[in-house]
This record gives structure tokens, C-alpha cells and sequence, in this order.
């Protein structure tokens, strides 16, 4: 067009409207804008409400977004280009690729797969990120059951891509979801009585497989079946889950942070406040500061702990605990000749703590917990777990008054009492940032279990 006369056949010309004023932007319109404006009206057919994400910001992706301001729509402006969640309608096709175990100790491989589609009261999700769990080490050595080969991951964010026919209205195509451990019917006895989140209707998944007995992956070619790690398998591409095991997240909440509180830090948040529960001006004692224990003290300080002891053998963590809330560190390496619950009770006038928790796994550390509590008064809740499923108490321990509980996802409830944490982190109340140390991308899985050997590490992202 620089030349200032063009030939041109009559039938592909647009008459311009008088109104329009002047004529330096109308040259625009005959390309370029018009080809963003139209994708989305079009092509997409974008409705009021929805989110979008547009990359590239020339004449094209500018014009997309002015046809998305007329609809009213939600940009995803401050995400990256891996943190784009919506797919505009794309559905899944073909195989993926999923981090795959064969056997029992094996190595973690990254493979194709392939995802069904879901049956009735099931959803696929497009996973945007997830994240690793101290319980992913050990489902890759066979807990809670040798099943493989299987996909482990039970942390994560992700985009509903598909839904069953029974599902609508629950969650619909593009609603941003986190997998839950534990469902909640609000029905049975267990979810009526308000003492405990062990639906009977939506327990926690043990055996691999969905409701029907079948598993919705396979290896690529072969047909294999993979087994599911609990309810859903996060470090996949896709994965399916029963809808009743999804929780709708505000697209305000951060990728990362929506992941961490699928499973570990809400797991130690909750239990200073759903099942202790933590008594205001009280001392607490936590054993092990990964994201469970952070979630731990930063669940007692918001009940109003007034001393917060956290114990853990890597220095790096006292740190950590300090920036969630911890008011002492223990280091036991630095006490090679005394007990930790004897360390415990000098910090505490000799008495013990009230509640102690116990976040580590490791069996011998069961009865320090306990002892380190007050007798006839204290409280120890269990959250870590171990491969070793048997442990030994002290009767000394538990026969003095004290209490011992079990603790699964903290005693959450994942719809009455999950959202409230959810909503406290958006407005910023609860603070996350320190968690996330280290991010890989899920074909780079096989290095993830050496990074969580390293004394800085706390949480690792896992991008797709």
C-alpha cells in the first residue's frame, strides 16, 4: 500500500460510514484489530463473565481485548505465559505426559499418557501447576498401598477442561479447582456431628481407583492401567476426579498459594484450630518445620498462642518459623546430650507445653511430643506419617493424663472450612510468599526429591 493508487476488485471493498471521524486509525481496521476483535466474538464466542488470556499485545491481541472489555470479561493481566489457565475452549486430545512410577523405590519418570474422558460425577482438569508433599516421597515406595504403576501428586491448581453429565451445576468448563483429600456431604453422621472432616459418604481414596473400580489413565500405546495417587494424581498434564473432591478457587488466590493449600500448609493450619484446639495465651511446641509445621505455628499464633516452640534439625528453618509466627527454636544437633522434651520443659518452667504437634514422621519423636506436653493437662496432635505404619508408645508417655490425636488435612472440612482459609489468604491475612523456594518444570521431576534434601528448601512449584 505505499503506493499512493491501488487496483482492487469492487466485491472485496467495505464502504466506510460517514460518521466515522477522520481516517488516520481506519487503516487498521482492514487487518490486524479487526482479526483480535473478531477471535474472540467469533471464533470463541466469549461470554459475559468469562476469563481470558491474550499473548501478544500488538494490533491483534489489542483488539482482543477490546472486544473483551465490551463484554465484560476478566483479564488474566498479571499472569505469565505458563500461568495462563483458560484454553479458550481447546479440549483434550491424544495423549499427555504424566510423571510415571513403575515399582515400589523406582525412579520417577516423566511419560506419555493417556486421560479418559470423565463419566458422570467426574471432571478433567487441566493442571496449571502442583506441588510436593512429604506423602508423594512415600507414595513412590508404595504407601499407602504398593499399587503401580501410578501418577503421584495430590497438591495442585488446576482448570476444569470437561465435566460429567450429573455434574452441572457444580463446577462448569474454565472454573479454576484445587483437588481435596476429603469430600464433605454435609449428610452423614460424621459430617453432622462437627467434631471431625471424615466424611463416610467422601472418604479419603486409598485404593487407587475411581468410585466405579476402574482407573481413568493408561500408558500411551500399551493400554496399561495407572493407578491414581488418593483421589487424583496432580503431576500429570490432566488428571480426572469424582467433582465431589474439587473445590472452586477464587482466580484472585495465586497459583502457587492455591496449590500449597490443597494439602500441606492447610493441613498444619488447621490443626491448632480444628483440632486442638488451641486455647488464647497458651504454649505450643511444633516438631518439624516443613510446610506442615509453618502451617502449624501460623495456626497458633491466629488462635493466639502466646509461646510458639518450634523444633527442627536444620538452622536454616528457625528463620521460617520466625517469619510465620514462632517465638523459640529448638535445634536438637546443638544439644546432643539432652532430650528435646527436656528442652522443651526448661523453656516452659518444667511443666511442658499444653499442645505439641508432632510433623515429621519419625517414629521416636511420637514419644518426645507427648513428653514434652504437660502432664495430665497436654494435648499432642499426630500429623506426620511415615512408611514404617507402626509405632511405639511409651506408657510412661500417654498414661500420665495426656491426650493423643490423629490428624488427617488438619480437621478441615473442605466446604465449610477450607474457603475461609482461602479467603483469609486473599485478603492477605494469612502470608504464603516464604513458602515457595523452588520451582521445576514437570519434565525435570526426577530432580525434585534431591532439591527437597537441600537445607533451603520448604515448598517446590511444579509447572506445566
Amino acid at each position: 500500500m505505499a503506493c499512493p493508487f491501488v487496483l482492487i476488485v469492487k466485491a472485496i471493498l467495505q464502504p466506510l460510514f460517514p460518521r466515522i471521524p477522520g481516517h488516520e486509525g481506519v487503516g487498521f481496521l482492514s487487518c490486524g484489530c479487526t482479526s483480535g476483535f473478531g477471535a474472540p466474538l467469533k471464533e470463541a464466542s466469549v461470554h459475559s463473565g468469562s476469563s481470558v488470556a491474550v499473548f501478544g499485545l500488538g494490533a491483534v491481541g489489542l483488539g482482543g481485548l477490546g472486544i473483551a472489555v465490551v463484554l465484560r470479561v476478566g483479564l488474566q493481566t498479571d499472569r505469565t505465559v505458563s500461568d495462563v489457565g483458560l484454553m479458550l475452549g481447546r479440549t483434550l486430545k491424544g495423549s499427555l505426559f504424566a510423571a510415571v512410577v513403575r515399582e515400589s523405590g523406582g525412579a520417577i519418570t516423566v511419560e506419555e499418557v493417556k486421560v479418559d474422558p470423565p463419566k458422570a460425577s467426574e471432571v478433567r482438569i487441566k493442571m496449571l501447576c502442583a506441588s510436593i508433599c512429604h506423602t508423594d516421597i512415600l507414595c513412590c515406595n508404595g504407601y499407602p498401598l504398593p499399587l503401580f504403576p501410578r501418577i503421584p501428586g495430590h497438591e495442585g491448581v488446576g482448570m476444569v477442561e470437561s465435566v460429567g453429565k450429573d455434574v452441572s451445576p457444580q463446577v462448569k468448563p474454565g472454573d479454576l479447582v484445587i483437588p481435596l483429600l476429603v469430600g464433605e456431604c454435609g449428610q452423614c453422621s460424621n459430617c453432622k456431628s462437627g467434631r471431625t472432616n471424615f466424611c463416610n459418604v467422601y472418604p479419603m481414596g486409598l485404593n487407587g481407583l475411581m468410585f466405579d473400580g476402574t482407573s481413568r489413565m493408561s500408558i500411551a500405546g500399551t493400554g496399561e492401567i495407572i493407578y491414581h495417587h488418593f483421589t487424583c494424581s496432580t503431576w500429570s498434564e490432566y488428571m480426572v476426579i469424582n467433582v465431589n473432591y474439587v473445590l472452586k478457587v477464587d482466580p484472585k488466590l495465586p497459583y502457587p498459594h492455591a496449590s500449597f493449600l490443597s494439602c500441606g500448609f492447610s493441613t498444619g493450619l488447621g490443626a491448632p484450630w480444628k483440632e486442638a484446639p488451641v486455647a488464647n495465651g497458651s504454649s505450643v511446641a511444633v516438631f518439624g518445620l516443613g510446610a506442615v509445621g509453618l502451617g502449624v505455628i501460623n495456626g497458633a499464633q491466629m488462635q493466639g498462642a502466646a509461646k510458639i516452640i518450634g523444633v527442627d534439625v536444620n538452622q536454616k528453618k528457625a528463620a521460617k518459623g520466625k517469619a510465620f509466627g514462632m517465638t523459640d527454636f529448638i535445634n536438637p544437633q546443638n544439644h546432643p546430650n539432652k532430650r528435646v522434651s527436656d528442652l522443651i520443659k526448661d523453656m516452659t518452667d518444667g511443666q511442658g507445653v499444653d499442645y505439641s504437634f508432632e510433623c515429621t514422621g519419625v517414629a521416636p519423636l511420637l514419644n518426645e511430643a507427648l513428653e514434652a506436653s504437660k502432664i495430665g493437662l497436654g494435648t499432642t496432635i499426630l500429623i506426620g506419617v511415615a512408611l514404617e505404619t507402626s509405632r511405639t508408645l511409651s506408657d510412661p508417655a500417654i498414661m500420665c493424663g495426656r491426650t493423643l490425636k490423629g490428624s488427617l488435612f488438619g480437621g478441615i472440612k473442605t466446604r465449610s472450612d477450607l474457603p475461609v482459609i482461602l479467603q483469609k489468604c486473599i485478603n492477605k491475612e494469612i502470608e504464603m510468599d516464604e513458602l515457595l523456594t523452588h520451582e521445576i518444570r514437570l519434565e525435570n521431576i526426577h530432580e525434585a526429591f534431591k532439591i527437597m534434601k537441600k537445607p533451603d528448601c520448604v515448598k517446590i512449584l511444579i509447572n506445566f
